[in-house]
């Protein structure tokens, strides 16, 4: 009976192994997002580019760090924006095609104008709510199809001290570890 309950553990130890390598321990992204933010009533367009390190625990929970600067250059006026922000990440891994995600992302948001020479900034608390889909091409190589995210700033604009933003990404994941 002993030989049989280590027979047992054991092999339900390496079945336990070979499960956990099903997944990616680490996915970096990197590519071009649009951000659209609201200033003083004023709705502003934003290009920049954004990347994103995830660390995953088991096939459906990640822990991420994602990091964007954006720049918009209406009026006159140059305005770059970035944002750091970091949370956790759920995935359904269950398709070898694609892999939708969701994630909650928080951390801080920096803004800062020049026109003529003249220039100011502000730094305020951001959070994320938002997910997307990355279509798989390659064994760890992933093309993020789409990623939406509802992205709200605290910055202190005179009238309102919250702005509601959207921001859209897409590009390119590298997975790494795991299958």
């Amino acid at each position: 009976m002993r030989k049989f309950v280590w027979i047992f553990a054991i092999s339900m130890l390496l079945t336990l192994s070979a499960a956990a390598q099903d997944f990616p321990k680490a996915e970096v992204f990197g590519g071009y997002s649009y951000l659209h933010t609201s200033v003083l009533g004023q709705g502003f367009s934003f290009n920049g580019g954004s990347g994103q390190i995830t660390v995953n625990a088991n096939n459906w929970f990640g822990i991420t760090g994602d990091f964007g600067v954006y720049h918009n250059g209406d009026f006159g006026v140059n305005t770059n924006a970035v944002t750091y922000l970091f949370g956790p990440k759920f995935a359904y891994r269950k398709s070898e095609k694609v892999t939708p995600y969701f994630h909650a992302l928080f951390g801080g948001a920096h803004i800062g104008a020049n026109f003529s020479g003249f220039g100011s900034s502000d730094n305020a608390f951001a959070w994320g709510l938002g997910g997307g889909v990355d279509a798989n091409v390659a064994k760890h190589v992933s093309i993020r199809v789409i990623q939406a995210d509802y992205l709200m700033t605290h910055f202190t604009d005179g009238n309102n001290d919250r702005q509601n933003n959207v921001r859209v990404s897409a590009g390119i994941v590298f997975r790494f570890g795991g299958k």
